[in-house]
C-alpha cells in the first residue's frame, strides 16, 4: 500500500497556514448560552474567527488539528437537521470526536433527570455538551453544573445564538459590515428563538432592526427587548421600505397551542415575503431565512430560490460559526 505524500504534504500546509494566519484565542466566558451576555468585541472575534474557518471548509481537505482528541456532545431534545448535522460536522472538521445522544432511547426515557444523564456523560471525560430543549432556560441550568462548556442550540423561545452569528456572518460577508444597515425580521416573533438573538445581535453592531407580523405574534414586551435600534410595526411595509436585509421567519405551527391568525392563506396574503412585496425593500436587499421553510406561506418559492436569496449560504457559514465557537471556549491549540 502506498503512501499519499501529497495529500500529507496539503494536510501539513494547511496545518502550518492555519497556525500562522490564526493565533490562539478565546473567549471571556467558559459557555455560549446567548447573544445578550456578549459584549461586541466577543461576536467580533467570533465572526473573525470563523473567517478563518470558512476558508478550511472550501479546501480539498477539509481539517485542522484544533481539537484533536477532545470528544464534543450534541444532545438534542428537538428536532432537527441544519443545526445539529452543523454542529457534528464543525467538531470533525476540527478534529474533535462526536456523540450524538437520542434522547428517545437514552435512560430519560427510563426516568433519569436531566442533570444525571450529563453528569454520566462527563464522567466519560467529554469535553463540550451542545444542548437544544423546547424548554427555556435549560443550557443555562446545566453550564451553572457542569465544568465544561456548554452551547445553546437553542432553548424554547428564548435564544439560538449561533443561528444569529451564522446570520451576522452572512450579512457582513455579502454586505461588508452590519453597522448602519436597515434589518427587516417578519413573520412569528411570538416563537422565534431566532428573532430575538438576532435584535440582541445586530444592534449591538450597530444595524437598526425593524420587525413585523401579526400583532398576535408580536409580543408586547418586544420594544424593551434593547434600548436602542429596535423598531416594532404592525405593517410590513414599513418594516421593507429600504430594508438591506430581510429575514422571514418561520411559521411554527409546532408550538402554537391556540389560533393566532384565521387561517395560513390570510397568513400568506397579509404577511408573506412575495416578489411584490419585496419591491419595498433595496434593489440589492438580501433575504434570509433560518430554515426549514414553509413554502407560500411566510415566503414564496420564487423569492426563496431567487438570486437575493443566501438561505443556503447561511448553512454553509454555519459550520464555520461553529468552528469557531467550538474553538474559542475549548481552547483549541492551531499548532
Amino acid at each position: 500500500m502506498t503512501r499519499d505524500f501529497e495529500g500529507e504534504r496539503r494536510d501539513l500546509s494547511a496545518r502550518a497556514e492555519f497556525s500562522t494566519a490564526h493565533p490562539r484565542a478565546r473567549l471571556k466566558r467558559k459557555d455560549l448560552l446567548g447573544i445578550r451576555d456578549l459584549d461586541p468585541e466577543e461576536i467580533r472575534l467570533i465572526l473573525d474567527t470563523a473567517e478563518a474557518f470558512k476558508q478550511v471548509s472550501e479546501r480539498e481537505i477539509k481539517k485542522v488539528p484544533t481539537l484533536r482528541g477532545r470528544t464534543v456532545v450534541n444532545l438534542f431534545f428537538e428536532p432537527s437537521t441544519r443545526t445539529r448535522t452543523s454542529f457534528e460536522l464543525a467538531a470533525k472538521r476540527l478534529s474533535a470526536d462526536t456523540l450524538n445522544i437520542a434522547t428517545t432511547t437514552s435512560s430519560l426515557m427510563k426516568g433519569e433527570t436531566l442533570l444525571d444523564t450529563v453528569r454520566t456523560l462527563q464522567a466519560m471525560a467529554v469535553d463540550a455538551l451542545v444542548v437544544r430543549h423546547s424548554m427555556a432556560g435549560v443550557p443555562h441550568q446545566l453550564a451553572r453544573q457542569l465544568p465544561i462548556p456548554v452551547i445553546n442550540a437553542g432553548d424554547g423561545a428564548h435564544e439560538h445564538p449561533t443561528q444569529a452569528l451564522l446570520d451576522a456572518f452572512t450579512i457582513r460577508e455579502r454586505k461588508g459590515r452590519i453597522a448602519g444597515l436597515k434589518v427587516a425580521i417578519i413573520g412569528d416573533l411570538l416563537h422565534s428563538r431566532v428573532a430575538r438573538s438576532n435584535i440582541y445581535l445586530l444592534t449591538k453592531l450597530g444595524a437598526s432592526v425593524w420587525v413585523s407580523g401579526p400583532q398576535t405574534l408580536v409580543p408586547p414586551y418586544y420594544e424593551q427587548l434593547v434600548p436602542d435600534g429596535l423598531f416594532v410595526t404592525p405593517r410590513i411595509e414599513e418594516a421593507l421600505e429600504g430594508a438591506d436585509v430581510v429575514m422571514a421567519l418561520r411559521l411554527q405551527l409546532e408550538r402554537q397551542q391556540e389560533c393566532f391568525f384565521p387561517s395560513l392563506k390570510e397568513y400568506a396574503l397579509r404577511f408573506g415575503l412575495t416578489r411584490e412585496r419585496l419591491r419595498w425593500a433595496k434593489e440589492e436587499a438580501i433575504i434570509l431565512h433560518p430554515g426549514p421553510m414553509n413554502r407560500g406561506i411566510e415566503i414564496a418559492s420564487d423569492v426563496a430560490d431567487g438570486p437575493q436569496a443566501l438561505i443556503l449560504d447561511q448553512v454553509a457559514n454555519g459550520i464555520a460559526v461553529r468552528m469557531a465557537v467550538l474553538y474559542l471556549l475549548m481552547g483549541g491549540s492551531s499548532a
